[in-house]
């Protein structure tokens, strides 16, 4: 949940970081009575996301700052589309910009990026899914943005889920005598009944032995299509089933036509790119125009 807490704490930052003593440029160039209009413009066609966040850099700027988000998030645009509109204290709205265009932009790419992973599996049981490879600082706003594109957020962070990889297994079985499903359900054992358990394997073989634990969903990383497909007949619905590595725009709809649950994408937000918004001022009010 992107709450206006988190908003506020991460755009905080970031305006902190821009002008940690203001911003000299416009101070020295921009009368303090002057106020502009001014429109938040596609530049390219894409998904939109991070309405709430371009706002929030420009009230946290200047709280006579009036931004009007004109679609909600996931909402599909062409290029030349007002997005927004601002208008306000000239120097608040200048600057407020670059950190509202980056989040926003940001955003919104992710939101771009989703919803063509969802489209390629349309017509599948496959739902798209992100994963922790996130911006540090910004993972509440890219999982917001992956939600905007039709996708579904993956766990949080460390602390909501279990998920049990190769390095964690290896570990476990030394320590269990190799026994890989002792290991397991010595952990479900330990797990509240709310805490969800998933486990990756990367071979057939393993499938067996990690589901006689009662796992919760088995990750299959890095099969091929035709170990997918039976890696899905194993499984039988025993748990879902998920396929992680590999995975791109020009694969997805294979990996999907297999039969898993789950597609987990780390280039939603890993090696997304941010979209072509500008922010253009349309109007400059006579000075008589500011209103406290």
């Amino acid at each position: 949940m992107l709450t206006e807490q988190i908003i506020e704490e991460v755009v905080g930052r970031a305006l902190a970081e821009d002008a940690p003593w203001g911003d000299i440029t416009s101070e020295l160039l921009i009368p303090d009575d002057a106020v502009v209009h001014a429109a938040l413009d596609a530049r390219e066609p894409g998904v939109f996301s991070g309405g709430a966040v371009f706002a929030a850099a420009m009230r946290l700027v200047d709280p006579r700052i009036r931004t009007e988000v004109l679609v909600p998030d996931g909402t599909p645009f062409e290029a030349g589309a007002v997005l927004a509109t601002v208008q306000g204290p000239a120097r608040g709205v200048l600057r407020a910009e670059r950190v509202g265009l980056n989040l926003a932009q940001r955003m919104s790419g992710v939101a771009t990026l989703t919803a063509r992973y969802v489209e390629a599996v349309a017509g599948t049981r496959a739902r798209i899914v992100d994963t922790r490879k996130t911006t540090p600082g910004l993972r509440a706003l890219e999982r917001a943005a992956v939600r905007a594109g039709g996708g579904h957020n993956h766990r949080f962070s460390l602390s909501d889920a279990v998920l049990a990889k190769d390095n964690h297994l290896a570990v476990l079985a030394a320590r269990h005598g190799g026994d890989v499903t002792a290991a397991l359900r010595s952990v479900r054992e330990r797990l509240s009944h709310t805490t969800h358990l998933e486990v990756e394997v990367d071979r057939l073989d393993q499938i067996e032995p990690v589901l006689a634990a009662g796992v919760d969903t088995i990750m299959l990383d890095n099969f091929s299509l035709a170990d997918l497909r039976t890696g899905v007949e194993v499984v039988g619905g025993r748990a879902l089933v998920e396929a992680s590595g590999g995975v791109n725009l020009e694969t997805v709809a294979g990996i999907a036509a297999t039969g898993v649950d789950l597609i987990s994408v780390g280039a939603l937000t890993h090696s997304v790119r941010s979209l072509d918004l500008g922010l253009d001022v349309t109007f400059v009010d006579p000075p008589a125009g500011i209103r406290s």
